[in-house]
């Protein structure tokens, strides 16, 4: 068996405990972006899986997309990124 190299870590341990690797990260091409996809790529980022270039790179994200995931979780934890809680979640 043999491992592709890549820039950083494999995996990383979360505060609780588990670990993330790359395997756990939605695929590139990916198009529809449900909220575990969305929280999944913030962890990675912030936790140094990948960093926020690649992230943007990778998943052809916006700058100001990425941060407002970034800010929902932070704010109002990951159920903030659900679509349908949008409305709950935005301030006025």
């Amino acid at each position: 068996m043999y491992l592709r190299k890549v820039d950083g870590p494999r995996a990383v341990q979360l505060p609780d405990g588990s670990y993330m690797s790359r395997a756990d990260l939605p695929s590139p091409d990916t198009r529809r972006w449900v909220a575990s996809r969305k929280a999944a790529v913030v962890r990675a980022v912030k936790y140094g899986l990948i960093s926020q270039e690649t992230a943007l790179e990778d998943y052809g994200l916006s700058e100001d997309e990425f941060v407002s995931w970034v800010h929902a979780v932070e704010t109002h934890g990951e159920a903030a990124l659900k679509a349908t809680a949008l409305k709950r979640y935005r301030e006025p």
